[in-house]
């Protein structure tokens, strides 16, 4: 299940879209039955976050945060993946990408964290960028590195 929280109350972000898109990934994944948090946040709360969590004072698009929920508890809880919508409309403008596939862009980027992938070195980034560029062929979103 994914749960949208657009604490911003952006209208420009299509929730339902995007959860939708979430849950697609999530199913090609084996996480089907995996809860999954998508916070759309302000530059202001995801400096806070990344300077709390990375102790980088500074604003980001996207930050993952697996769930730490013990292995006793029965729930299948993958994590929260906050986005700041204003970051990423920007990049998308600089980009000349469409705002909303650049959105889906990062919430599958940030899904990748949460399921252990990373982009530290050259073979892990590759391997992160491919996932992510076939993903989003599938959806009509061409590729975001390019």
């Amino acid at each position: 299940m994914v749960v949208i929280q657009n604490i911003i109350n952006d209208s420009n972000v299509d929730e339902d879209n995007l959860s939708k898109v979430c849950q697609e990934f999530l199913n090609e994944n084996a996480l089907e039955e995996s809860e999954l948090l998508i916070r759309l946040v302000s530059p202001v709360e995801i400096q806070v976050l990344n300077k709390e969590y990375r102790n980088k004072n500074q604003v980001t698009n996207v930050l993952s945060f697996q769930s730490d929920i013990p292995d006793e508890v029965e729930e299948s809880i993958l994590g929260d993946v906050v986005i700041c919508v204003d970051v990423v409309r920007e990049e998308a403008l600089f980009g000349n990408k469409k705002f909303g596939d650049h959105l889906t862009h990062m919430a599958v980027h940030g899904i990748l964290h949460l399921i252990g992938h990373d982009h530290e070195d050259i073979t892990s980034a590759n391997k992160m960028e491919s996932i992510e560029i076939d993903f989003l062929g599938k959806l009509g979103i061409s590729n975001p590195y390019l």
